[in-house]
């Protein structure tokens, strides 16, 4: 299956908004949200049915029994995220606890066990000949990586159509973008023309450049900072990177969201720029499938 990827590098710039938008134009049959911290998507992804769920486990938390603990202290002493609580009993704090099996090691009595614990929520929905992919981590917990991997996993195991996919990533550098750009043939990097929406765009670019990941550029907003939206440009002609366009700033974006419709479906100047952002993005996408220079 060959998987176009859509990024930002850092959270505001549009990404989820032109993903939408490209599965609109797509027709996309296969689709996956990817940002499991803050997964917004399915807003407007126009599904009505309810998801299938499935539980995420995470890393083990770790559990104090009462009846066998004696209260020697050892495991607090050494747990070095202060998630062992002191009280009439020894108890551990879960949204402080890293699983690390440090106090079940030192623990004398073996009071201590490992339990596993729910991180979070896979979410799959498949109606109307589309499968769509998600999942949710919960308040206060990690793993989010292998979460993704995950997201991924079902998506690919679930594909009504094993050709085409689109994903929609996370915002940042870390795990959960990294496992995102595993294995997809192309990404696309939705810049913001700020100093920090550069600066942003460049960690990214230099990530994906590290996978060997195909990558697209386009500018979002440009309008507000044309001299920002030109040294993005500038950039990627230096760095050999593909430039997809740009889109303009358009009231009529929030509008479209509100009543969770994708831009593609509206009749407004981000609408007909990012059908031309779609149309260039998938030539480059063709043409790295066929075998372009990459």
């Amino acid at each position: 299956m060959k998987e176009l990827l859509i990024l930002s590098g850092k959270g505001g710039t549009g990404k989820t908004t032109l993903a939408a938008a490209f599965i609109h134009l797509a027709q996309a049959r296969t689709y996956a949200d990817c940002d499991v911290d803050a997964p917004n998507l399915h807003l407007i992804a126009g599904h009505k049915g309810q998801p299938r769920l499935q539980p995420f486990y995470g890393l083990p938390k770790a559990q104090i029994d009462p009846l066998l603990c004696t209260a020697c202290d050892l495991c607090r002493q050494h747990c070095r995220f202060g998630a062992i609580q002191e009280g009439e009993s020894y108890s551990v704090n879960p949204f402080l606890c890293e699983g690390c099996a440090v106090c079940d090691l030192v623990c004398p009595a073996g009071a201590v066990t490992l339990v596993p614990a729910v991180s979070g929520d896979r979410m799959l929905y498949k109606e109307g000949g589309t499968v769509f992919s998600t999942a949710r981590l919960r308040m206060g917990n990690g793993m989010s990586g292998l979460l993704v991997s995950e997201v991924k996993k079902v998506m690919r195991q679930e594909a009504v159509d094993g050709t085409f996919a689109i994903l929609d990533g996370s915002p940042g550098i870390g795990c959960p973008v990294i496992a995102s750009l595993s294995a997809v043939h192309m990404v696309l990097v939705v810049a913001e023309p700020s100093v920090a929406g550069i600066s942003d765009m460049e960690r990214i670019v230099d990530t994906a450049m590290k996978l060997g990941v195909r990558i697209a550029v386009c500018v979002n907003k440009y309008d507000t900072n044309p001299a920002m939206s030109q040294a993005i440009e500038d950039f990627c002609q230096k760095e050999g990177l593909a430039f997809m366009g740009r889109i303009p700033y358009d009231p009529e974006v929030m509008r479209a969201v509100n009543q969770g419709l994708s831009i593609a479906e509206v009749d407004c100047p981000a609408g007909r720029a990012a059908r031309e952002v779609y149309g260039r993005t998938m030539e480059e996408f063709l043409e790295e499938e066929n075998g372009g220079q990459g």
